[in-house]
This record gives C-alpha cells, sequence and structure tokens, in this order.
C-alpha cells in the first residue's frame, strides 16, 4: 500500500491507503531539524516505524499544554536540563520502565521517576590559548584574582550558564556562590555577553586568555562547518575539562520524555531505546560533536582530543532546583552589567 500525509495541527501523520493509521510516532522537538533527522531515518530504516516531527523553536510546553488530552505528541524531546524539568513540573510527561534505558543512562543522567531520559551531553569547558601554561583548572580557580581581566564570557543569564551556576550551588552555599560569582564577575575581560564561540574568538583577539564555553562549539569550529574564520578561532585554542574541587565537569544535555497522553506509547519507547543504541549515539556525536551518554560509544575524534570526561556525579534533578537562586544571584552580582 502506499501512504499518504496529513497535516493536522502541524503535525504529519502517515496513513495507509485505506484511511487506517500506519505504525508511527509522534515527535515535538526543539532541536534543529539538521541534528535529529539522521537519527529519526536510521530508525525508521531499522524499524519501519514512520516519525511524524513537529520542530518548535521555543514553546514546546505551551504547546502540549494547550493540546490537552487530545495532543499527538509521543515523544517531548529539548535542550538544557531545565526545559526537561519544566516538562515534568507541568504534568507533561510519564515514567517509563525500560530496561535498555536505565542500562545505557547513569541514574544521574535520567529523571527521579525516569521521567526524562539525557540523549547526549555537552561539558561546560574552558577555551585557553595554545600558548598559555595552562593544563587543568577547577571551577572554583576561575574566580582566583590571577585572573583578572583575562576572562571571557556569555551572559550570566544564558542558561548555559545559569546550569553551571546552579551546579556551584550544589557543590556549595549561597554565600561561597555570590562571593565567587563576585570573583569570575571581577577577572572579566569585557563585559559579559555574545556566544561561546566569542569566546575563541576573543582569545585569538588577545581579549582574553581563557573562555568559558560549550564543548560542542569547539567541534564545529574545528571541522570547518562554521567557516574559515571560526576554524581560525578554534585552532587557536585548546580544550581544558574542568572540574569542581569535589566532583566532576559539568555538563548539560539534551533529552527526551514520553508524553503523558501519548497515542503511540510503545512505538515511543522503542524510539527512546534506539536512541541510546552504539549506532544511535555515534550519530549524535558526528552530528553535533556532542558526547554520547552511553558509556563506551565511540567519540568523534575532536572531542576524543579533550581528554577524558569525568561527568559530575551530582544528579540533574538536584542542579536543577537551583536555577532559580542561580539567575537571582547573576542580578545581585550584577554579572552582566
Amino acid at each position: 500500500m502506499t501512504k499518504g500525509r496529513m497535516w493536522i495541527a502541524g503535525a504529519a501523520v502517515a496513513m495507509t491507503a485505506s484511511g487506517v493509521n500506519a505504525q508511527e510516532v509522534n515527535l515535538y522537538t526543539s532541536r534543529e531539524p539538521g541534528l535529529v533527522e539522521p537519527l529519526l531515518q536510521a530508525f525508521t530504516d531499522e524499524t519501519g516505524v514512520e516519525v511524524n516531527t513537529v520542530f518548535l523553536k521555543d514553546g514546546l510546553a505551551e504547546r502540549v499544554a494547550s493540546e490537552g488530552e487530545s495532543s499527538p505528541a509521543d515523544i517531548l524531546m529539548a535542550v538544557d536540563v531545565g526545559n526537561l524539568a519544566d516538562l515534568v513540573d507541568k504534568g507533561l510527561t510519564q515514567t517509563v520502565d525500560s530496561d535498555v534505558l536505565t542500562a545505557a543512562i547513569p541514574e544521574n543522567l535520567r529523571g527521579p521517576n525516569n521521567d526524562w531520559f539525557t540523549l547526549s551531553m555537552r561539558a561546560r569547558v574552558v577555551y585557553a590559548a595554545n600558548d598559555l601554561d595552562l593544563d587543568a583548572i577547577t571551577y572554583e580557580q576561575l574566580a582566583d584574582p590571577e585572573w583578572e581581566g583575562k576572562v571571557c564570557i556569555r551572559s550570566g543569564q544564558h542558561p548555559y550558564n545559569t546550569g553551571l551556576f546552579s551546579a556551584f550551588l550544589a557543590h556549595h552555599d549561597a554565600a561561597e556562590t555570590e562571593a565567587w560569582l563576585q570573583g569570575l564577575k571581577s577577572n572579566l575581560a569585557r563585559k559579559a555577553g555574545g556566544g561561546d564561540r566569542d569566546g575563541a574568538k576573543d582569545i585569538l583577539g588577545g581579549i582574553c586568555d581563557i573562555a568559558i564555553a560549550n564543548s560542542y562549539y569547539v567541534g564545529l569550529m574545528r571541522s570547518g562547518k562554521g567557516g574559515e574564520e571560526q576554524e581560525a578561532w578554534g585552532d587557536a585554542i585548546k580544550v581544558i575539562l574542568p572540574t569542581f574541587e569535589d566532583g566532576g565537569t559539568h555538563v548539560n544535555i539534551s533529552g527526551a520524555a514520553v508524553a503523558k497522553h501519548a497515542p503511540n506509547r510503545d512505538e515511543a519507547v522503542q524510539l527512546l531505546e534506539f536512541l541510546v543504541s552504539d549506532e544511535a549515539q555515534k550519530i549524535y556525536g558526528e552530528a553535533n560533536y556532542e558526547y554520547p551518554v552511553k558509556p563506551g560509544v565511540e567519540i568523534d575524534p575532536i572531542v576524543a582530543s579533550f581528554g577524558e570526561l569525568q561527568v559530575d556525579s551530582v544528579p540533574l534533578t538536584e542542579i536543577v532546583t537551583h536555577r532559580k537562586e542561580a539567575s537571582e544571584l547573576v542580578d545581585k552580582v550584577g554579572f552582566d552589567n
């Protein structure tokens, strides 16, 4: 039988010629199409299950909540653990009992009731000038006076940084975190702002010696995907994987959850389990230079060159509870002023 497609409320629904739904799964995602489409095609090729995708730049939770019990969404996929926690808080997800998922994904990288799952990781790292005599650093040391006027970073209110600052709060009390943020602000070479790649650009330009940024941007720069200019930025830096004094390296994630009212729940779980397979985890790394969440999967050579990643053991579910306090401290110290 041949298949047709109908577009209903922005979602493509696969139909057989007889009008009966074919085996399918409906994905709502805020991830960029180019990053997820290779994964979804590989899943369809292996299983025969069609994936109907709705790409939403923002407003994922609001969209699903507005659709209510009639929502066609089966899987909700997002970047940043805060966005996944928001889906849970709004009652838009459900618990999934899967030995495949729990075996592949460490407990600190899953929702408290297995109501969301990490699929890939990006580390919050330090970019450093190639000629700088620095091979290791802790997050705490970034506020040391020796770095005065030498650090670049994007806005403190950006989710990448509030995530890091929330992790700092998970390791230290509020007073210590405030003092650290004040010290880090005092060390800035320029006003906090721009993007992560601007940190590498400004190191090349001599504005700063080190920058705090995400790991995957280095792959995008060095690979030439961002053009020759960005390739030069990537080649001008080395990557250091910082750790907390009593922990590991902070990571943020992309992840997914099964929607509360998923009409194709079995297929949704099947897709999630495929996304933590060796094949899919390797595709994640190749598409966006991210770390696979599943231990032992091959890592892209550019990412592997950073050294061995020791993920901080504090559960992401604990870190995310500090988001509001972290944001308030950013404003209190005038970090972005």
